[in-house]
């Protein structure tokens, strides 16, 4: 009897759940489980797991008695909200530049297949006529977190993406050779571009500040960056803070060519479940 009335119970209450609980409960999870991959393996993370571990000990202490350790965790924890938004500010910035890049961004990349192929041949060709010669070489594709601030750091040129223009850009001692080329759809819009280091110390000691600048623009950034080695000759990809490397002329175009279409697809995909969603819901009403 006392299992049927259990049964009874859960059953009611499953049946009291409205949609609207089940959608608050999803949405919060949701947010938790993308904090937690923003902060994933970055000093954050470290930071978050001493802040868990105070506020696990406040009430301990209280239980144990412990007056002096009481004080001092409260105190800690109630000025300690400044403090964290100014530790945390390089991931806020990053949560809010990932919530600015949702699925109703109007910015495009590269929507027009044809284009794309022609543009990532261009640049897949440049690429490996620089890594033939063992010219250093840092090429960012835009994508949709705009790089106004860094394009402005550089020698705009707003010409159409060539792989002759790009090799000419990175001629040893020549003006622009020495910082990044950004490209945006189709064109190149600035060369000789400052790109922030990253802040990431177990990184290899061999990588250079061309591999520096590339993981930090991407940590920072949707943006895809290409980087050749001036001592090796040896390309790599630096994406969403992830460094790769060794890829020959087949393999980067093939991984250019998906990681876009990837992005697109994932967009049109969003956009094509919430217009659904919102129809049902007004068809519901």
């Amino acid at each position: 009897m006392e299992i049927i009335d259990v049964i009874d119970v859960i059953v009611n209450s499953v049946k009291n759940i409205k949609l609207s609980s089940i959608l608050d409960i999803l949405v919060v999870s949701y947010i938790f489980y993308k904090s937690y991959i923003l902060i994933k393996e970055t000093r954050a993370e470290q930071l978050l797991k001493g802040i868990i571990f105070i506020i696990i000990l406040i009430p301990i202490s209280k239980l144990l008695n412990l007056e002096m350790l009481y004080w001092i965790l409260s105190n800690t924890i109630t000025i300690g909200v400044l403090s964290l938004i100014i530790i945390f500010q390089p991931e806020i910035r990053r949560a809010l530049e990932h919530i600015g890049r949702s699925a109703f961004n109007d910015k495009h990349i590269l929507e027009d297949e044809e284009t794309m192929e022609k543009v990532i041949t261009e640049i897949v060709n440049a690429v490996y006529n620089l890594s033939k010669s063992k010219t250093g070489a840092l090429i960012v594709i835009e994508r949709l977190t705009g790089l106004g601030e860094t394009i402005n750091t550089g020698v705009k040129l707003d010409a159409l993406v060539s792989s002759a223009l790009l090799e000419n850009i990175f001629v040893v001692n020549t003006p622009l050779h020495d910082g990044a080329t950004i490209i945006r759809n189709d064109r190149i819009v600035s060369a000789g571009c400052f790109l922030p280091l990253t802040s990431n110390n177990n990184l290899n000691k061999t990588l250079g500040t061309r591999h520096r600048a590339a993981i930090g623009l991407s940590e920072n950034s949707d943006g895809i960056i290409i980087v050749v080695s001036e001592e090796t000759g040896v390309v790599s990809l630096a994406v969403n803070g992830n460094l790769t490397r060794n890829y020959d002329k087949d393999k980067l175009k093939d991984i250019l060519i998906r990681i876009i279409r990837k992005s697109k697809s994932k967009k049109s995909n969003f956009r094509e479940r919430v217009v659904t969603w919102m129809k049902k819901t007004k068809n519901n009403k």
